[in-house]
């Protein structure tokens, strides 16, 4: 840990003087953060290439360290969200969330039905593949690093015989990773220069308050505790609340599982089926969800006792940021660029194809579905998160609203349980090969799919244009 965090370190205060001294980097609007994530990335891949044994033995625990860092600074940075209270109404939280959870099915619906159509009309007529093949955009893609590991069993069934699905699944996430964050940079910066991205004015006070104020000012006597510490206080309350809240939801859902089920007839692949179908993984939701809700808790707690000005917004936006700038350094160094992938020119259009499907949802269905006033910051979340994980579109997100005081975050993990059980990973991205893909013709499911994708556009159109009359 202490040396993970000494080479974080070391790897800010060189974006810091990267960004401050190379022009070009001021002018695409790249943060520190992310110049020092991939200067990470760089060393580590040179070192893991190039080095000695030693230096591998160093380096490759390192990373994986830093791999495991994301999820939790995901969840330390929700835990903030809730804490500072949102001009938003009941209502039009209500409304920008169904915009949102309907937006994620037509982005990883969409991927699956890019992947089914790329498959039936490009590659099929060429190469002797499965069906299933299709499916690796979503698994890649939405699903991450994660799924595409589980649906190696399923790949490998013997209704499907995809050899190697582990590891074009594995290529996919690692490929989508990258494009994710490359890509992402360039359209932040056509937005900003459409005009997509509004100025966000600073919360409460004025810069020259700002200036000349400490953070955790006035909130309680020096005497007694820091003030800063008292704000660190809060927010591990609320991510201390969130874990306590994930842990009761799963032990719940495992002693329900338990009455039930039984595996020791099933096949991998069936197994993996039937872990989708549990009660544990419907409730599998990530810790961020649960951090979000503890911090409404705290601050709820906090009105009902009348201490509620003992939240200082302005500290905890700091504190959160913290976690987001050390979360972009991790997440970027910590990419797996290892792989080695089988099929070259099928797995090159299934790439193409989910590339240009997650483009035309940033910057056309995205302003058609999602909020307006942060429909850019939103779809910018969801880009990182449908081409390889919510990591990835935190990074994006970062740059255009540091200070994350767009709603677009809040909506993302609120929205979050309407799609993760079932798709990008969930239930029905397992079922779909094992149940249907191999047993019908591949145009079925491609047309229907799409159908649905059309139809879920058409219904998000209309309720957007309703939802917007009343903002």
């Amino acid at each position: 840990m202490t040396v993970a965090l000494l080479v974080i370190a070391v790897l800010l205060l060189i974006g810091v003087a990267l960004r401050m001294s190379v022009a070009l980097f001021q002018w695409m609007f790249i943060p520190a953060s992310v110049i020092a994530g991939f200067v990470g990335l760089i060393a580590v891949q040179v070192a893991m290439a190039g080095g000695g044994e030693a230096v591998v033995d160093w380096v490759k625990p390192l990373s994986e360290r830093l791999g495991s860092w994301p999820n939790f600074l995901i969840a330390v940075v929700f835990a903030g969200m809730l804490l500072i209270p949102r001009p938003v109404s009941q209502n039009q939280l209500v409304r920008n969330v169904a915009r949102q959870g309907i937006m994620v099915w037509v982005i990883v619906l969409g991927e699956t039905a890019v992947g089914l159509l790329a498959v039936w009309l490009l590659i099929s007529p060429f190469f002797d593949v499965p069906n299933s093949l299709g499916m690796l955009i979503e698994t890649g893609f939405a699903g991450g690093h994660g799924t595409a590991s589980a649906m190696g069993d399923v790949f490998a069934h013997p209704t499907i015989q995809l050899n190697g699905g582990r590891d074009l699944g594995m290529l996919m996430a690692t490929f989508g990773l990258v494009y994710g964050i490359v890509t992402g940079i360039f359209w932040i910066n056509f937005g900003v220069r459409r005009g997509w991205v509004e100025k966000k004015e600073d919360c409460g006070d004025s810069a020259n308050d700002e200036a000349s104020e400490a953070i955790g000012f006035a909130r309680v006597s020096s005497d007694s505790i820091d003030p800063l510490l008292f704000q660190v206080i809060w927010l591990s309350l609320a991510f201390g609340l969130g874990m306590l809240g994930e842990f009761l939801v799963k032990e719940l859902a495992s002693s329900i599982d338990l009455r039930f089920a039984s595996t020791e007839q099933l096949d991998d692949a069936q197994k993996q089926l039937s872990k989708r179908l549990t009660i544990s993984n419907v409730a599998d939701f990530p810790l961020f969800i649960y951090t979000l809700f503890g911090g409404l808790a705290v601050r709820k707690v906090m009105a009902m006792l009348g201490v509620e000005n003992w939240l200082d917004g302005r500290t905890i936006q700091r504190l959160t940021s913290v976690a987001m700038d050390v979360l972009v350094v991790a997440a970027i160094t910590s990419l797996n660029l290892s792989v080695v992938f089988d099929l070259a020119i099928p797995f090159s259009i299934l790439f193409a194809c989910g590339a240009i499907w997650t483009a035309v949802c940033l910057l056309l269905i995205s302003r058609w579905l999602l909020p307006g006033s942060h429909w850019f910051e939103l779809g910018l979340i969801n880009y990182g998160m449908s081409t390889g994980t919510t990591a990835t579109g935190f990074v994006l997100l970062k740059m255009v609203d540091p200070e994350l005081q767009s709603e677009a975050a809040e909506d993302y993990a609120l929205a979050a349980p309407l799609s993760a059980p079932f798709v990008g990973g969930g239930m029905i991205t397992i079922a779909l090969p094992l149940l249907l893909l191999e047993r019908i013709p591949i145009a079925i499911p491609a047309i229907v799919i799409s159908c649905v994708v059309a139809g879920l556009i058409f219904f998000g159109i209309r309720f957007g244009a309703k939802a917007g009359a009343g903002e």
